[in-house]
């Protein structure tokens, strides 16, 4: 069973045991539901953003290409698989 997001139309999904067992909209499905509505939900940042600024203890050049973990912790960089 698949569930539509009423706001962009888009199918739900969640990696909560609840959902995942038994397919059933989720408390955590519904809690994004209720805070698009409310437009309190904020899950991107702008890619203009000067959050996105390096931190002053960036240690990037250092590691081969490896993010170093005050660019991971800020969501600077990504982690790679």
């Amino acid at each position: 069973m698949s569930f539509l997001d009423h706001e962009t139309g888009e199918l739900m999904a969640c990696t909560c045991p609840h959902y995942v067992h038994r397919t059933a909209f989720c408390k955590h499905m519904a809690a994004v539901e209720n805070a698009i509505d409310d437009g309190a939900l904020e899950a991107f940042q702008c890619e203009d953003s000067e959050d996105d600024a390096e931190p002053e203890d960036c240690d990037c050049d250092g590691l081969n290409g490896f993010p170093c973990w005050p660019c991971v912790q800020t969501g600077r960089k990504e982690l790679p698989n």
